[in-house]
């Protein structure tokens, strides 16, 4: 289990976050990641890696092509963490 700061700082990024948007409808190539946006291969390749880094994606080899996926445990572990704070009414 990777620490909520590295996950917090990974989605503290709007393009990380436009990513993560991007990947809620299934798997991806880093090219196909890559053209919804104006920057270099680079810049790309470090916003995955930050994301892996926090645990918010895997990637799967296929052929020649590195997909990128969701890790849906980390946002289920980040849900439930929030969770605690929520449902209840404050007292006056």
């Amino acid at each position: 289990m990777v620490g909520f700061p590295e996950t917090f700082k990974a989605l503290s990024d709007p393009i990380r976050r436009e990513i993560l948007v991007m990947l809620k409808d299934g798997k991806m190539s880093a090219g196909q990641i890559a053209k919804q946006f104006d920057m270099t291969g680079a810049t790309i390749s470090y916003h995955l890696s930050q994301l892996k880094k926090a645990g918010l994606i895997y990637e799967t080899k296929y052929k020649n092509f590195i997909y990128y996926e969701i890790n849906v445990t980390v946002f289920e572990e980040v849900m439930l963490w929030f969770s605690q704070f929520g449902g209840k009414g404050i007292d006056k």
